[in-house]
């Protein structure tokens, strides 16, 4: 069934959390006796004193649901795995179109090298792993707003692929506007023309800083009450619930699809990591009852989560410019989720390892991955590649390795090794965007300035 967005009948909901016979609890994690609903949190995005939603509990797949996971299609994968987590906030009926819509693209598992895999999460609409969440979560803000259609305006600050995806995922949504942050200087060429080219109710301001300084900002529009109610304000950044669910899902495809190439493999993931929603998503899915040996969060120059790991002190530092850009975040914030999830340091070094890398030590990565197995990929992914390679020296681990492809490498090609540049075939979906006359406002680090463009119309 394809679908645009949702216009169903005013049924099957009711604002009181005690109408569902399941529901998705989550709670505060900066004030945990605050709880809400899976449709407050989606709209609410941040939590009160800048906390994040967190859900109570997580169930825990079935034995049935592994044993079929490596025959299912991956939206009848999705299907299962977020109605086990969303109840029956959401119609089954609905939670099937909305996952055939969304995820209406492939995830192929591409080989390098004896068990080595890349998951390629880069051939939706922008070209990014962001599709995942950002299509889902307009789909499910839709259709949780059918009723009311109140005003919505939709806040994201960007490293880069992000904006492109929201911008995308978000275009034309009736009563739904969409403001996006992004630092100047600090995204690649296609990255911006996806943020600037498509107008309409997508906003897009430059800001003279960096990412964090973007993050910064939409926070304190959260936390400032008068502007967030009189504007509607919610975020499609992965504080917001609603984008770690899709981001989940893929994990579980992937663990499957190994499966049917190699049954009973021990499967380990490496994640290239900046604010750390994707491998956050992934604790998730490992909470879920998925089989996971290790998650490793492979970073750039922005080393705190690996200095995390090593002392058990989280110390956010100025974020470093780098050429893995999406990656450049000094204060990520989905950390205190990892944290939550695992009850602390002592939980959280059993679950991850964390590298870091250079960018003269992720342009040799490229160049191996190109010379050794033909793949042409962008500094995101070969990070990951890295960190699957630091692992295993360390360990000796002999699971297979599943490193993340989050972005098409032609939305780097100023970035790669020269001799790569011209190797890479643009898709026409870029070049066609290319053509589109850019449209943005540029703007300093200053709330009261921010706050006055919010509220234009």
């Amino acid at each position: 069934m394809e679908i645009d967005f949702y216009t169903f009948e005013p049924e099957k909901q009711d604002p009181n959390p005690q109408f569902f016979q399941r529901s998705m609890i989550l709670y505060n994690t900066r004030q945990p006796s605050q709880k809400s609903t899976f449709q407050h949190a989606v709209f609410q995005g941040l939590a009160d004193g800048n906390g994040l939603f967190m859900p109570e509990q997580l169930p825990v797949m079935t034995a049935d649901f592994f044993q079929h996971l490596p025959h299912l299609s991956f939206s009848e994968m999705a299907e299962e795995v977020v109605s086990a987590l969303i109840g029956d906030e959401i119609p089954e009926d609905v939670i099937k179109d909305i996952c055939q819509d969304a995820f209406s693209f492939p995830v192929p598992l591409t080989q390098l090298g004896t068990q080595t895999y890349c998951l390629e999460l880069f051939h939706g609409p922008s070209l990014a792993f962001k599709d995942f969440g950002a299509r889902f979560m307009s789909r499910v803000m839709s259709y949780f707003n059918r009723i009311d259609q109140k005003p919505l305006h939709v806040l994201v600050a960007t490293s880069g692929d992000t904006g492109g995806a929201v911008a995308m995922g978000f275009h034309n949504v009736p009563g739904i506007r969409v403001t996006i942050l992004y630092p100047k200087g600090r995204v690649s060429k296609f990255q911006e023309v996806q943020l600037t080219c498509l107008g309409g109710n997508v906003r897009a301001l430059e800001v003279d800083g960096s990412f964090d300084d973007c993050q910064a900002l939409v926070k304190q529009a959260f936390q400032d009450r008068e502007l967030s109610q009189k504007e509607g304000l919610t975020s499609a950044n992965s504080i917001n619930i609603a984008r770690l669910i899709p981001q989940s899902l893929y994990y579980f495809y992937a663990w499957g699809q190994i499966q049917n190439m190699i049954p009973g493999a021990n499967v380990l993931f490496s994640v290239p990591s900046g604010n750390f929603g994707n491998v956050c998503a992934g604790a998730f899915a490992m909470k879920m009852g998925l089989p996971v040996e290790m998650f490793i969060a492979a970073v750039n120059a922005n080393r705190v989560f690996t200095d995390y790991l090593k002392d058990g002190i989280f110390t956010p530092k100025p974020s470093v410019a780098t050429l893995a850009n999406a990656m450049d975040v000094g204060n990520p914030s989905n950390f205190e989720r990892i944290e939550a999830l695992f009850g602390g340091w002592s939980g959280v070094k059993d679950t991850f390892r964390s590298y870091s890398f250079s960018d003269e030590e992720t342009e040799a990565a490229e160049m191996k991955m190109f010379n050794l197995f033909g793949n042409l990929s962008e500094p995101h992914a070969a990070i990951g590649f890295l960190g699957l390679d630091s692992y295993r020296n360390e360990t000796g681990s002999d699971a297979v390795g599943v490193f993340l492809g989050t972005a098409h490498p032609a939305k780097f090609i100023p970035v790669l090794p020269e001799s790569l540049r011209s190797k890479v075939e643009i898709p026409v979906s870029l070049l066609e965007l290319e053509k589109m006359p850019s449209v943005k406002q540029s703007m300093q680090v200053d709330f009261e300035e921010f706050r006055q463009i919010i509220l234009e119309n």
